[in-house]
């Protein structure tokens, strides 16, 4: 029967969306800036304030859109050295057509027994799952390789055990893995705690006597779901970096799995931020601080970003820029009007001061992401030589889609993307992406703008469009996922029609995201066949 009744409990149905998380790059010279700037202050008659956002508005900031991001990333556009060339060339001899589809573990999978051992939590109720999405055409299975599982005690004293069990459990069905290092924790998405992973205890011990290796907002409250990228370069963690203790896990994998490379295993994404996906934690879930639309708050004042920040601003020859971030930025829970650095004022976004910011702020994001996925990209390298037997190394993203429609984006500043109506922010991470040859994961594929509250100026398509434009440009595969679950069939249908639009490469696999029990119920399973099916044969 189809109708498989199971105890798969998935409980972070819309996190996707948000928590539901240096030298900066500047690539627009003063002067280009300022004649940008006179350029858009000309058409302000043709704008209305943000202090009177209303559906009216809407068609407004689109018409406008299109044409400042080409001015601005005329002014953006950072030439791709050797290497980006070459790897370039290499992803764009490499066209696929059909559209494996990857399933995500429930969120409660692996569990820790009175030992302290790690164990896979329901494994028959899991291995009847597992059988039933392979005959339904299901690709593969994506696995989290949690940090605070493997690495869970003590430095170095990596457990592989539940992932050995796990990985032949999947190899003996015929499915396919996508790996996914998650070196954040999902404690908060768990009821109560409970099938919820934290970080390594030897880090929470750590954390416990220095808050500051965690993110902290301008209230100074910390985010314990991942360490702060202030961390990177410091030997806070007995002895070691937090790029190293990255690298060492990754490199503790790869030697342990490196027969699966490539046949098992197809891709890898690695994780950058809270949820795996690059950017600050500016939009936390679950502990009453956010919710949605609000703009969120910037995430940059632990003592390790601001010693960064003053240093930035030091090199610039503005010392007291790096005292604090921006103080009228508004809060949390704050829309975009009202908020003077999300407006148009002298001491806005648009100021030398909020460029300055702004442009540390997201180039710190991409130095990190640069950081990490150079020495993925290192260990994965061997297992690329061929097309029979490839690793596709991964970075995942988040899509900020609420209040994409503004002037400022504020959502998607405060999140690391600076991203806005003068400058297209997601070019520089494109480019770095495509040095290191990997794809970008991105979500939202089940959403439509006309479901989209109008009143807070969402727009997950424009977001996607602007997206698969960079991606086309810095020719980068894309990878998709859903954000919240959908199993009727227009949902699934608007899936689809993002893996295969009519102006870009079709996506190289799709993540569903996740497993539950819902997925088995026959209304359910009987749309999602269909669908599964429809994306593994189309051409």
């Amino acid at each position: 029967s189809l109708s498989l009744s199971l105890s798969l409990d998935l409980r972070d149905r819309s996190m996707g969306m948000a928590e539901n998380g240096g030298v900066a790059c500047k690539c627009m010279g003063r002067r280009s800036y300022t004649s940008l700037r006179v350029l858009f202050f000309e058409r302000r008659k043709f704008r209305k304030n943000l202090r009177n956002i209303s559906t009216n508005t809407i068609p407004l900031f689109k018409r406008g859109l299109s044409r400042w991001r080409s001015v601005a990333s005329n002014n953006c556009i950072l030439s791709m050295d050797a290497r980006e060339k070459s790897k370039s060339t290499l992803l764009e001899s490499s066209k696929h057509k059909r559209v494996p589809i990857f399933v995500m573990m429930p969120i409660d999978s692996f569990g820790i027994d009175a030992s302290g051992a790690p164990r896979i939590r329901k494994i028959k109720a899991l291995t009847i799952s597992l059988k039933a999405l392979k005959l339904a055409g299901v690709h593969g299975i994506a696995v989290e390789v949690w940090w605070g599982i493997v690495e869970r005690s003590s430095p170095f004293a990596y457990n592989w055990s539940l992932y050995e069990e796990l990985f032949k459990l999947i190899s003996e069905l015929g499915l396919k893995l996508h790996v996914a290092f998650s070196f954040h924790s999902n404690m908060h998405l768990s009821s109560r705690g409970q099938g919820g992973v934290s970080l390594p205890l030897w880090i929470l011990e750590i954390g416990h006597l220095n808050k500051d290796i965690y993110y902290q907002d301008q209230n100074g409250f910390s985010n314990e779901d991942c360490l702060t990228l202030g961390v990177d370069e410091l030997p806070l963690f007995c002895g070691r970096t937090a790029l190293q203790c990255y690298e060492d896990f990754m490199f503790s994998f790869v030697n342990k799995f490196g027969p699966f490379m490539g046949t098992l295993i197809e891709e890898i994404s690695v994780g950058l931020g809270p949820c795996g996906e690059l950017r600050y934690p500016a939009h936390p879930f679950g502990d009453g601080r956010w919710r949605f639309p609000g703009i969120g708050e910037f995430q940059c004042y632990d003592k390790y970003m601001m010693e960064d920040l003053r240093m930035a601003a030091s090199q610039e020859g503005k010392p007291h820029w790096g005292n604090k971030g921006p103080q009228n930025a508004g809060c949390y829970n704050s829309f975009p009007s009202g908020v003077p650095f999300f407006e148009e004022g002298q001491e806005s976004f648009l100021s030398d001061y909020g460029r300055f910011f702004l442009e540390w702020y997201s180039g710190r994001l991409i130095r990190h992401a640069d950081a990490v996925l150079e020495k993925a990209a290192k260990m994965v390298e061997k297992y690329q030589e061929s097309e029979q037997i490839s690793v596709l190394l991964v970075a995942k993203i988040g899509i900020i889609y609420w209040w994409y429609q503004t002037v400022s984006h504020p959502a998607e500043l405060t999140a690391g993307y600076y991203n806005t109506v003068v400058r297209d922010g997601y070019d520089h991470l494109a480019s770095m992406l495509s040095r290191h040859g990997a794809a970008l994961q991105i979500s939202c594929f089940e959403m439509m703008d006309n479901e989209s509250p109008s009143t807070y100026l969402c727009s997950p398509e424009g977001l996607l469009q602007q997206i698969r434009t960079v991606s086309k440009k810095r020719i980068i595969h894309l990878t998709g996922r859903n954000t919240d679950e959908r199993f009727d069939k227009d949902g699934l249908w608007q899936i689809h029609a993002n893996c295969y639009h009519p102006q870009a490469e079709a996506v190289r696999s799709f993540t569903y995201f996740r497993m539950n029990d819902k997925i088995f119920k026959v209304e359910n399973w009987n749309n999602f066949v269909p669908f599964v099916r429809k994306m593994s044969t189309d051409l």
